[in-house]
């Protein structure tokens, strides 16, 4: 750096110089500057800013008992009706906020805390899911809601429900029905839903404790925590023949027992390894497996060089089906957590379909002339 700044001849500008020493002028210039001052000169205060009587005046004037409740736009406003001006509403917070005196007064509930819910079946009827979803009617502004509720291990629809409207009695009569009809024991069973106003009614809640069911309910506003009903909504109103609009609430019904027909004993769930949800929920697994075993060992034996993998095997449907399962490590605190506080759900029960049931054809009409009946078992 010396080196260039004794320079004499002017024919050598600085760009070869640093060139020829390999350093830019940008660090020329930095490190030929001269030294800053070990700390930077104090700034100087305010002209506009308060005295310190100025200030303990204000103080004294929010501290007494008259003002000592109320906040600076009060405060501010009072006193500039009877004349008096001490400072500006900013001013007032300033010195208050020095003083450490800004911090909330009003009693205030903190943020509640909901318990993530975990439940795991292991068998039909033991975990139900349901919630609600609204059907478009044929005008604007006009809905069917429909009423579903889902048995988490086989995801059965278990029992459905359409009406003109969302209430809690509508959901009891739902949920008296299939508990009844599925002769669900007592003590066995929980119900999962969301946190609207049907499901956390106290007459829904009340059915449910006579019943020995167990409630149930998602976080709020987390939609994942009822993952298997938005799951199966979605499929429903993903369906190609699913209308626009419904022209009638008898349309609505017609279609909606046409689709939770071909849903339960026709539907190869891709979470159950393609079996039908009506094959698990009714015990049929392995009847089902066996013949598919059959065909695959027969395609095995024509063409074994096609399964590289080697002779294939049916897959079955999982064992266990959780809500929000459980990490390996939080298995053990898990023991100790209490259970859900018991409580009502809303649910419409079908009938046990023999075993030699028939498969029907997938045919949903475009019209209806259905009964006039606010709750649908699924026909069977």
């Amino acid at each position: 750096m010396d080196a260039i700044e004794e320079l004499d001849d002017p024919q050598i500008p600085i760009v070869q110089a640093c060139a020829a020493l390999g350093i830019s002028r940008a660090t020329l210039y930095r490190q030929t500057q001269p030294a800053k001052p070990a700390s930077a000169p104090v700034r100087a205060a305010s002209p506009r800013r308060l005295g310190d009587l100025e200030r303990q005046t204000l103080l004294d004037m929010l501290h007494s008992d008259e003002f000592i409740d109320q906040p600076p736009t009060e405060v501010y406003a009072m006193l500039l009706s009877r004349g008096v001006y001490l400072a500006s509403i900013r001013t007032m917070y300033r010195v208050l906020a020095a003083s450490g005196e800004s911090g909330e007064r009003r009693a205030q509930r903190g943020p509640m805390k909901h318990a993530k819910p975990t439940l795991t079946a292991t068998a039909p009827n033991q975990v139900w899911t349901w919630d609600i979803t609204k059907l478009r009617g044929p005008l604007h502004g006009v809905f069917y809601c429909l009423y579903a509720v889902l048995d988490l291990f086989s995801r059965m629809t278990v029992g459905w429900l359409l009406a003109e409207r969302e209430s809690a009695e509508l959901a009891e009569h739902l949920f008296t029905e299939t508990v009844e009809r599925h002769g669900v024991a007592r003590d066995s069973l929980t119900v999962h839903a969301d946190r609207g106003s049907s499901m956390r009614s106290d007459g829904l809640a009340q059915l449910l404790g006579s019943l020995g069911v167990v409630r149930s309910f998602s976080r709020p506003h987390v939609s994942d925590d009822n993952a298997f009903s938005e799951s199966q909504f979605k499929t429903l109103k993903y369906q190609p023949d699913y209308p626009e609009r419904f022209t009638s609430l008898a349309h609505a019904r017609a279609w909606c027992q046409e689709f939770f027909a071909w849903y339960n004993d026709q539907h190869q769930h891709s979470g159950l390894a393609l079996f039908t949800p009506a094959d698990v929920f009714y015990g049929h697994v392995e009847e089902v497996a066996a013949r598919r075993q059959v065909a695959l060992d027969n395609a095995y034996a024509q063409h074994p060089e096609r399964f590289p993998n080697g002779p294939p095997i049916v897959r079955r449907p999982p064992t266990s089906v959780a809500i929000n399962p459980l990490a390996v490590a939080d298995q053990e605190g898990a023991r100790e957590a209490t259970p859900p506080t018991a409580a009502p759900f809303e649910t419409m029960a079908l009938e046990p379909v023999p075993a030699g049931r028939v498969k029907r054809k997938l045919k949903r009409p475009t019209s209806g002339s259905l009964q006039d009946a606010s709750c649908n078992a699924i026909p069977t």
